[in-house]
């Protein structure tokens, strides 16, 4: 566990040596409170639900974003080879990076609490879902950032990194709302691998244990799938 720690002092440190990251959660917060406040008034409701509606999809474009160097970058520098001949495992490796992207994500949540307090000073806001809409928020984001760890170590490519993490995770974000193009018999199956249908059940405060699960899962074969592959390699 030592190792992993280091690992992710050294990735997290490193999103802050560089004013990408900066950039990113400047953009990420204009935009997606100019989305949400700009209709907030119009439906005068103290909520946070219009937010989360939006977050599968957000994420599914700035989450690959964030994990798209965590490999890629090595592999094209050369400085993964360096990395192995120190006293860590693969393992420690991958799930300190992963920690960090998880670290990044939750990072760039904080600062939107000030949506919901602000929010709670004009109305009355439901506190329970709320929370549980930041914690179905953060699952997505380890979700993502696994599945973006895994095409990272796929390619030495940053941007072909990015771009296949963003159809893998807008598929999953999307999934519930394209099932008319498929026949009825695959609708259950569809929407059960649909990250946006689990997500908003855990935004409504309602936390079953089949989308904690579900999430868990993605991460999971996300990381395995990570493992594969750069044992492979």
């Amino acid at each position: 566990m030592r190792q992993t720690l280091l690992i992710f002092n050294k990735e997290f440190k490193d999103y802050f040596a560089s004013p990408i990251a900066y950039i990113v959660i400047a953009i990420f917060l204009a935009f997606a409170g100019w989305l949400f406040f700009s209709t907030f008034f119009l439906y005068d409701q103290a909520e946070m639900r219009r937010f989360f509606d939006m977050l599968p999809f957000l994420f599914a474009l700035l989450v690959p974003i964030i994990t798209m160097r965590l490999f890629a970058e090595e592999l094209n520098t050369g400085s993964y080879e360096l990395l192995l001949t120190l006293p860590v495992t693969l393992r420690d490796i991958i799930f300190g990076k992963f920690l960090a992207a998880v670290a990044f994500v939750a990072a760039i949540l904080l600062p939107t609490l000030f949506y919901a307090l602000s929010i709670s000073w004009i109305g009355d806001l439901d506190w329970g879902v709320t929370i549980g809409g930041f914690m179905g928020a953060l699952l997505l984001g380890a979700a993502y950032a696994a599945i973006g760890l895994f095409t990272s170590a796929l390619t030495r490519n940053q941007i072909i990194a990015c771009i296949a993490a963003i159809v893998i995770c807008v598929a999953l974000a999307m999934l519930d709302q394209m099932l008319f193009f498929f026949p009825p018999p695959a609708l259950d199956v569809l929407t059960h691998l649909s990250a946006n249908a689990h997500f908003k059940n855990i935004a409504k405060g309602i936390v079953d244990s089949r989308d904690l699960l579900y999430f868990f899962s993605i991460a999971f074969l996300g990381l395995y799938a990570t493992h594969l592959a750069m044992e492979d390699r």
